[in-house]
Formats: C-alpha cells, structure tokens, sequence
C-alpha cells in the first residue's frame, strides 16, 4: 500500500469493529484516546500495524477516494454547481417522481446542481405541496406555519401578499438559518400577468466579482441587518449579502431589498456599500439573467433559496391567483439524494450482472443464469411471498458470478459456495431477509434430500450432479441443524422456486419489474 498518509490519520480511521461500531459506523474512541506519536510498524497490502498494537485492514478503493490532495467538495458551494444566465427549466413528473427513483433523483440533482426544478402534474389540492416536500426531506415549519398562501390579501402583512411585482430575492433572509429550499405550487392562475421568473445569484455574484471586484468583497465582508416584524413575530439576521466558505467560495445569496435594515457603517464605507449594493442589484436585475415562465395550475417549482432569487410580475388584485408554498432544508435534500444515488447505483448494478454475465448458460441447463433467476423471482411474486423473499429469489445465484470461483467451476468439480458468496456480497446492501434464504438455498437442497423420498427424482441431471459436488443429502445432525435456523422454511421456499425455474420457453417479467422493490429494501 502506498503510504501516503500520516499514521494519525490512519489510526484515526481505522474501520474495524474495534474502533467502529459495526451497525452504525460510529467512532467508538475520541482523538484524545489515541497515542499522538503513534506510528506505522508495519504494513502488508493494505494491512497496517501501528505502535500501539493495534492492526487495521483499509479497503484500497476507500483510501484512493479519500487522497489527501488538499481538496475540500462542498455540495453546497459555486464549485458543484452548474451557473447559468439563461436556461431551459429542468422539469420532472410528479407520478414518475413519486415511482421512479431513477427520476426522482434526476429531479433531486436539478435543484442541487441547476438550483430549481419545474414539477409538473402535482395534483391541484390544497395542502399537497407538504406531500411534495414531504417526498424529499422535512417541512420547515416557520410563523407562516408549515405552509402558506400566496394570494391576495384585505390586509397582507408581506408584500408577497399582494397584486404588485416583486423584484428577485431570497425568503426569510432574517432567519439564521434561513429556509434553505422553498417550494410554490400553483393551484389557480387565472389572470393577466403574475409570470413567475428565476435568477441565479451565484451567477451574479460570480459576475460581480469578475466586474467589480470591491464591491464583491465589500458585500462579501459587511454583515447587514434583516428585519420581520408583525404583531405576534420579531425576526432578525446579521450575515452579508454575499457569503462565503471559508476557501472563498460562494455559498449564499441573502438579497430582499423589502427586509433590509438600515446599515450603521462609517460615513464613507456607508457611501462605498451602498454604491456595492447597487451594482448587485443592477446586475440581479438584467433582463437577460432572468428565467421567465408562467405556472399554471398542478406545476410546482423547487429551488434553492440560499441561491435562486424568485420574482414576479404584477397582476389585478381582483384576479384568481393562488400558490401554496412551503420551505425545507438542503440538509434532509442532499441526503435524500445521496440514498437515492447510492440506492440507484445497486440497481444499475445488479441489473448489469443479469444483461452481461447473468447471459451466459446456466449450469448445463436450457436457459440462461438471469432467465433461471426471474423465473424464481416470478413464482415467488406469484406464491405470494414476501418482498424480501422475492428479491432472494430473484438474487440467489448471483454468487455464480460474484466470486472467485465461478459456476462453471462447479460444473468442474469444484464447490464455488455460490449460495454463501452471494448472501456476503448482497449483504453490502440488503437485509438478512434476502441474504439469509440464499446463504441456506444450497443447504436446503441437501436438507430436502435428505427428509423428503421424492425430492432427488425431482432435480434435473445437472442439479443432481452439483449435489455430490456440494456434499450430498444431509444427515441427521446437519437435519436438526438447518432446522433451527431462522430462515430454514423461507430457504425451502426458495429451493422449490430454484428447481422449477428452468423452463426454456417461459415468458415472466424482466428485471427491471422489480427494481423499485429492490430499491425499497437497500439499506
């Protein structure tokens, strides 16, 4: 292995159940409980002794994906972002959303690389927008209560509530935290003007510092104050309008010249922020950087708050428009998102195995490895059989092509212990409810053997053949053993499923009929 880390770095990462607990991933040591002069002994492969005695085993792709390059990813900041002056709204499908996570993910990273997604087809009825944001992450539930009504009002008490145009801004810059993502769902449009448009204010900002640097780093550097105020509430932020991480990337926009309060600065840097707010606003307010679109009734639009500034025209205070909207938080999105990635890249890859290796003959038999796993998987759905079961039966010889040892070494002679490999690798992601019936789906071919007469005469030549090659029928004391065992019926079931899935002209439902049940039970 190359050494290219420091041992404290190391130690500190060791992944063993010792220093982490295995069911969460947690540390189970402070910094404080580890020697600081601690050093590398020895090393063996990706094996590494340390002074203190302890040994600890580092998967290479894991520390190739951590190289102590001096990189910092923020998800959060200009880098990972996709800036934009004009664009094409990323739209989704609020019933492809709902059932495809291969969508729902599109959608997902739209508004985290683009900032706003357009979701059209939301059922126009009060209060969904919280089954929307619902979908995702967790409603923020501010004084407006966890939603609220964009229409107009005998009495607003925000401008919002209102017929006039308002000019691009960011909600609520008078929290801290602000309301990260903001939702609008439009449930009645029915007037003349009212469009919606979109601003990208990293975009500008980003064009502010190209074009006036001061400027940039004046607004970046001057916390101001916002202010909401009503009867029952008192809302206040200190925090620039600009702001940054601490590597000087753009971060956040907080721009609402409605809550601004008046700045104290000396005299002449009042002059100088003023004029810096100025060139801002000229800049968020050209024409050419503004997404313009109308929303009609059942779309809904997801957008960054921390980046997007919204506006709209004017309309007739007497017309029949109402939006319903809500905030959440990037926090609960991003990691909604990373699930689905992660969820995402399971399926694509098992369904790679059944399109490329799963294509090859299965074991001397008339169909091939993936064709015998989907008629497993089809007379389990249609037994009745739980979710879990199912996937084990629509999974149980992936092991034939996960290990070292392949099925057609099995063919040779040689026990591949496919239905072990197979339950160890699809334990990275699933529960023992799929992996357990496929560790015991080989063991359970020995144990009908063994207590059932009739069964041998039911398996064909190739499957009698690989019983000698994986120990026969079981007896008596391997009998009692499997029967103890939690999952010994549903590896039965299983089993059953197993031997009658060989058809050559049987026609079942292809693999991706059951991703999104897959994708339910990933861990």
């Amino acid at each position: 292995m190359n050494l290219a880390f420091p041992a404290i770095w190391l130690r500190d990462n060791c992944p063993c159940p010792a220093c982490r607990d295995p069911r969460n991933g947690q540390k189970l040591f402070g910094i404080t409980d580890l020697d600081p002069e601690v050093e590398i002994v020895e090393t063996d492969g990706s094996t590494v002794t340390f002074s203190d005695g302890h040994t600890s085993r580092f998967d290479p792709a894991w520390l190739t994906a951590h190289t102590l390059d001096g990189t910092s990813y923020d998800d959060r900041t200009e880098d990972s972002k996709d800036l934009w002056a004009t664009i094409t709204p990323p739209e989704g499908d609020w019933r492809r959303f709902l059932a495809d996570p291969v969508h729902r993910q599109e959608c997902l990273e739209a508004v985290l690389r683009t900032g706003f997604v357009l979701l059209r087809e939301v059922p126009v009825e009060p209060g969904t927008v919280l089954e929307v944001a619902g979908a995702f992450g967790y409603v923020r539930e501010t004084n407006y209560g966890k939603l609220f009504d964009v229409r107009v009002e005998a009495t607003p008490v925000n401008l919002a509530f209102t017929g006039l145009p308002i000019t691009p801004h960011t909600d609520n810059p008078y929290r801290d935290p602000v309301p990260t993502v903001q939702l609008l769902h439009c449930l009645s449009n029915a007037v003349e003007g009212g469009e919606s448009g979109l601003v990208d204010g990293f975009h500008a900002a980003a064009l502010l510092r190209a074009e006036d640097p001061d400027a940039f780093e004046l607004l970046a550097r001057t916390p101001v104050t916002f202010r909401y105020g009503d009867a029952g509430t008192e809302l206040t932020a200190h925090r620039p309008m600009i702001g940054l991480d601490p590597l000087g990337r753009i971060r956040e926009v907080r721009f609402n010249n409605r809550s601004l309060r008046p700045v104290r600065l000396p005299y002449e840097r009042t002059e100088n922020f003023y004029a810096a707010y100025r060139a801002f606003a000229e800049i968020l307010y050209r024409p050419e950087l503004q997404v313009n679109f109308r929303l009609g009734p059942g779309d809904c639009v997801i957008f960054d708050n921390t980046r997007v500034l919204h506006a709209r025209t004017g309309f007739a205070d007497t017309g029949d428009r109402h939006l319903q909207g809500c905030y959440a938080d990037l926090d609960g999105f991003a990691g909604n998102l990373a699930v689905l990635r992660r969820r995402n890249a399971v399926i694509a890859n098992l369904r790679a195995l059944f399109e490329g290796p799963g294509a090859d003959d299965y074991l001397g038999e008339e169909v091939t490895q993936a064709a015998h796993m989907l008629q497993a998987a089809a007379s389990a759905r249609e037994a009745g059989a739980s979710p879990g079961l199912v996937a084990a039966a629509l999974l149980h010889d992936v092991g034939h092509f996960t290990g070292e040892v392949t099925g057609h070494d099995l063919m040779g002679g040689t026990d591949n212990r496919h239905s072990h490999v197979g339950a160890d690798w699809l334990g990275q992601w699933f529960g023992p409810q799929v992996t357990e019936p496929i560790r015991l789906h080989v063991a359970a071919k020995r144990y009908l053997c063994a207590v059932e007469s009739s069964y041998y005469d039911l398996l064909s030549d190739a499957s009698r053949y690989t019983l000698g090659v994986q120990g026969g029928p079981m007896g008596p004391k391997e009998v009692a053993e499997f029967d103890a065992e939690p999952y010994a019926q549903d590896a039965v079931r299983l089993r059953r499923w197993d031997d009658e899935a060989k058809e050559p002209n049987r026609v079942v439902p292809a693999f991706d009929d059951y991703a999104a049940l897959l994708h339910r039970l990933i861990r």
